[in-house]
C-alpha cells in the first residue's frame, strides 16, 4: 500500500504516535500537505531569484553576498540552496512510498521549510547577523533533513535505501566544509566538488531506478519491445565505478590519474542509458527528458577525462555536473512528480517542452565558453538567460499546481 493510499484510509493518521504528526494534512494550506508542494516551488523561485541576483550583480547593479563574497554565495545558494530544495521534495515525497508510512504534513513540514528559507535570507545578507551565525543557520537544513529521512527508513525497516541518507550526510558535511572554507580563506573547491558529486552518485542511484522503471511501464503499456534491462549487478557495478571516478575528481581534479577511471565510468554510463531504451519514448517528452538528463553522466565522465588530461578547464566540468546531470534531472523529476501527485496527466505541455529545452540549452552552453574563449562572453549570457527562461517557464506553469488543490 502506498503512503497516499494509506492517509485516505486513516483520517486521524496525522495524530498518530511517533514523535512527528505525520499524514496529508486536512486542514491549513495545501502547500504544506505534502512534501514536494513547498520545496519544489521553493526550488524553482531560488533558481529563479539566485540566477537573476547573480546577474544583476555581474552587471554592477547591486552587491550581493556581503563580505562572503558574491562568487562564493552564486555557487553556494545553487548547490546548498536550490538543489537540496529541491532534494527535500523529492526524498519527502519518496520515502513514504519507499516505507510504506504515511508522509510529514502541515506543521512539521512547514517549520522544515521555514529552516531553509531561513537559511536563504541569513545567506543573501550575511552581514547582519555575521558570517558564522549566518552559515550556522544555513547549516541547519540539511541535518534536519537527514533526521527526518533517517527516522521513516529505520521505522520503515528500509535498509537498503540508508545509502541515499549516507549521501545526504556527505552533503551535509560538504555544506559545512564550504562554510568554513569561504569563511578562513580556505580552499572552498574541494567540498564544492564534494557536494556536487554526492549530488551526483544520487543521481546514478535514484535516476538509475526511477528511468528504467517509467520507461518499461510506458513501453509495457504501448505494447513495444526491447524493455529495459531491470536494475542488477552491472548497475551496480556502474555506480561503484563512478563514486570512484567522483572520489579522484573530488580530491585530485587536474591529476592524469583521474582520466583512467573517470574514462571507465563514462563507458559504463553510456552502456547502462543503452540499456534502458530511451530512444523508443522519444514520443513523450516528459519521459525523453529523464534519458537526455541520464545522458549528462556520461557526459560529465567524459569531461572529468578530459579536464585531468588538461584539455578542457576544471570549472567547465562542473557546470557540466551543476546545470546538466543536476539541475536537468531535478527539473525532469520535479515536473514529473508534481503532476503525477496532484492528480493530474503524465503529459508535457509546450511550456515544460520549452523548459526542458532551455535548460539542456543551458548546460550545454556554459561549458562551450571556456572552449571557445573568443565567444565566452556571449555563451555566458546565453547560459543565463536560458537558465531563467527554464525556470521561469516552470514557476509559470507549476506554481499554480502546487499551491492548489488535487484534482
Amino acid at each position: 500500500m502506498n503512503a497516499t493510499a494509506a492517509s485516505s484510509r486513516q483520517p486521524g493518521a496525522a495524530t498518530r504516535r511517533g514523535g512527528i504528526p505525520r499524514g496529508l494534512a486536512r486542514t491549513g494550506p495545501v502547500l504544506f500537505s505534502y512534501g514536494f508542494r513547498p520545496f519544489f516551488l521553493g526550488a524553482g523561485v531560488w533558481a529563479f531569484t539566485s540566477m537573476a541576483l547573480w546577474i544583476a550583480a555581474l552587471a554592477g547593479h547591486l552587491s550581493i553576498g556581503g563580505s562572503y563574497g558574491a562568487t562564493y554565495w552564486h555557487g553556494h545558494e545553487l548547490l546548498f540552496g536550490f538543489s537540496t530544495a529541491a532534494l527535500a521534495g523529492f526524498l519527502l515525497t519518496a520515502v513514504p512510498n519507499w516505507t510504506g508510512r504515511l508522509p510529514v504534513s502541515g506543521w512539521p513540514l512547514a517549520g522544515l521549510f521555514a529552516i531553509w528559507c531561513a537559511g536563504r535570507a541569513a545567506m543573501l545578507a550575511p552581514d547582519v547577523l555575521g558570517l558564522t551565525a549566518s552559515a550556522a543557520i544555513d547549516a541547519l537544513f540539511l541535518p534536519a533533513l537527514a533526521f527526518i529521512v533517517a527516522r521513516e527508513l529505520i521505522a520503515g525497516k528500509k535498509w537498503g535505501d540508508l545509502k541515499i541518507l549516507a549521501a545526504v550526510l556527505f552533503l551535509t558535511g560538504a555544506n559545512v566544509w564550504f562554510h568554513a572554507a569561504v569563511i578562513t580563506g580556505g580552499d572552498e573547491t574541494i567540498p564544492a566538488r564534494l557536494g556536487v558529486s554526492a549530488f551526483t552518485v544520487m543521481v546514478m542511484l535514484i535516476g538509475g531506478r526511477i528511468v528504467p522503471s517509467f520507461t518499461h511501464n510506458w513501453l509495457n503499456r504501448a505494447g513495444k519491445k526491447p524493455l529495459p534491462v531491470p536494475f542488477g549487478r552491472y548497475d551496480i557495478a556502474a555506480i561503484a565505478v563512478g563514486a570512484v571516478a567522483l572520489g579522484f575528481y573530488t580530491a585530485a581534479p587536474s591529476n592524469p590519474l583521474t582520466a583512467i577511471p573517470a574514462t571507465l565510468a563514462c563507458a559504463m554510463q553510456i552502456y547502462r542509458l543503452y540499456r534502458w531504451r530511451g530512444w523508443l519514448v522519444a514520443s513523450d517528452p516528459l519521459l525523453l527528458i529523464l534519458h537526455l538528463a541520464y545522458a549528462f553522466v556520461p557526459l560529465a565522465f567524459a569531461a572529468i577525462a578530459a579536464a585531468a588530461l588538461d584539455l578542457m578547464a576544471t570549472w567547465s566540468v562542473l557546470h557540466i555536473l551543476t546545470v546538466g546531470v543536476i539541475s536537468t534531472m531535478i527539473v525532469a523529476v520535479m515536473t514529473r512528480a508534481s503532476l503525477a501527485h496532484t492528480g493530474r496527466a503524465l503529459a508535457a505541455s509546450r511550456i515544460t517542452q520549452a523548459s526542458y529545452a532551455a535548460l539542456v540549452l543551458a548546460a550545454l552552453s556554459r561549458p562551450l565558453a571556456g572552449l571557445l574563449p573568443e565567444h565566452a562572453l556571449f555563451f555566458y549570457s546565453a547560459s543565463g538567460v536560458l537558465w531563467l527562461a527554464a525556470f521561469g517557464l516552470f514557476l509559470i506553469q507549476y506554481a499554480p499546481i502546487l499551491v492548489g488543490e488535487r484534482r
